[in-house]
């Protein structure tokens, strides 16, 4: 859903990335290691500035794209590594919140999964020729979620930040079903 605004986005992210010249490569690890801050804030109890961390690693996620396709140095493992720090930033992010003890750990860990199966489903489908963006909950719902709940948490009440990924493991596992369904109309097409 929120992927529809990238192109009104771009206007204002292309020409910053037209100035940075440094390796988009560089600014996907610099986005990964600021997760992981904001996964050691989660985990000290620091829900504000976990949440704007979150906030930050986004950026940097929506920078390198831009920065590469902007300088023509794209490469597939530029793509390769960006989706696989996706994968660590949002494994660290719900870890860190299960570690400050704002959720309990089997539920956790669900979110995670659902998080990874998202994921999962939409690169196995695209392995046989599936496009599979479909979905109400993909990565940057989740972690507007997740950055709300914490603001709330931090502002209200704490049990928001549980809600929050209570909330992503259930809109995960609905893009899961979303995404199969998809591929199973798309491969059983006459």
């Amino acid at each position: 859903m929120l992927n529809k605004l990238r192109p009104r986005l771009q206007r204002f992210i292309d020409p910053l990335a037209r100035k940075m010249g440094i390796n988009p490569n560089i600014i996907t690890i610099i986005g990964l290691l600021v997760s992981f801050l904001s996964a050691y804030q989660f985990a000290r109890g620091n829900l504000l500035y976990g949440g704007f961390l979150i906030i930050l690693s986004g950026f940097f996620d929506i920078i390198d794209g831009a920065v590469a396709r902007n300088h023509g140095s794209q490469t597939k493992f530029g793509g390769i590594l960006d989706s696989t720090a996706d994968r660590f930033a949002d494994a660290f992010i719900i870890i860190g919140i299960i570690a400050g003890g704002y959720i309990n750990w089997i539920w956790g860990v669900l979110a995670l999964h659902a998080t990874m199966s998202v994921s999962y489903v939409r690169a196995r489908a695209e392995v046989d020729g599936v496009k599979c963006d479909v979905g109400l909950a993909e990565r940057a719902e989740r972690l507007v979620i997740l950055v709300v709940g914490a603001f709330l948490a931090y502002f209200l009440n704490p049990d928001f930040m549980a809600l929050s990924v209570l909330v992503v493991m259930v809109l995960g596992y609905f893009t899961v079903t979303q995404r199969l369904y998809h591929s199973w109309k798309q491969l059983n097409k006459p």
